[in-house]
C-alpha cells in the first residue's frame, strides 16, 4: 500500500490480513489505496481494509450524528 504523510488530512489504518501489514494513508485517498491494493495484491478479494475498530468507531460517530440511535 502507498503510504502519504500530508499532515492536514487524518491518516486511517489500513490492514490486509493476508499480507500482515498495516499501515495509514490520509482519509481522503483510503478508499482508492484500499482498492489498488486488492487489485494489484489479491486479484481484487476485498482482503485489505480500514482498520475493523476504526471503522466501527466510524459507524458509531456517523449514527449518533443522523439520530439514528435515538429512541
Amino acid at each position: 500500500m502507498t503510504v502519504t504523510n500530508e499532515s492536514d488530512d487524518p491518516q486511517v489504518p489500513i490492514v490486509c490480513t493476508e499480507c500482515e501489514t498495516t499501515s495509514r494513508v490520509p482519509l481522503a485517498d483510503v478508499a482508492d489505496a484500499v482498492d489498488r491494493h486488492n487489485e494489484q495484491l489479491h486479484d481484487g478479494d476485498e482482503v485489505a481494509a480500514v482498520d475493523p475498530d476504526v471503522a466501527d468507531q466510524i459507524a458509531d460517530l456517523v449514527a449518533t450524528e443522523l439520530g439514528l440511535l435515538e429512541e
